[in-house]
């Protein structure tokens, strides 16, 4: 070490630098899902986003629907279906979803010269009804209270009733 040039209290270190060549490093791309669960309202859109990162970054992307052990592609602009893809990024988009075909697992493929790798977005789809239900125990509950409360009131045996007949009694 030696002494900074401007007094600084800072260290400066000599350092050589040779630069013989530029090797740059590939690998397949590193494929992620930004969510591994999807949430959607039956009749709602859903979408599914797969991220990657590394060089080179994919030059294809490819959406699958597990269905059992087998796999469906899902082909851009068919039905329901639209995909959109960047380098670093794939957007699966399902229009009008339904409860009974679209649940399950959907796998996204980045594919680069180098090589492929996938992840897995579970999509879950509830029923438009289904804030209604919580609603409804809640006004269930409520009327079962009010029930009880007026049968008990009802039924209760009155401890005295004063009336201006009954004082009138007792001064007698």
């Amino acid at each position: 070490m030696f002494d900074p040039p401007d007094g600084r209290d800072s260290i400066y270190l000599p350092l050589k630098l040779s630069l013989l060549g530029q090797h740059l490093l590939q690998t397949a791309p590193h494929v992620s899902a930004y969510k591994h669960s999807e949430h959607g309202n039956e009749k709602d859109k859903g979408v599914l986003v797969c991220v990657s990162y590394g060089y080179p970054l994919p030059t294809d992307w490819k959406w699958y629907k597990l269905e059992g052990e087998d796999k469906t592609a899902i082909t851009n602009g068919t039905d329901r279906y639209e995909i959109k893809s960047t380098p670093n990024r794939t957007t699966l988009t399902i229009d009008d979803l339904d409860i009974t075909m679209d649940i399950g697992d959907y796998i996204c493929y980045g594919t680069s010269e180098v090589g492929s790798t996938s992840d897995k977005v579970h999509l879950r789809v509830r029923s438009r009804l289904a804030a209604l239900w919580p609603f409804l125990g809640v006004v269930a509950e409520v009327i079962i209270l009010v029930s009880i409360i007026f049968i008990y009131e009802k039924r209760r045996k009155p401890d005295e009733i004063n009336d201006g007949n009954d004082q009138n009694h007792m001064s007698d």
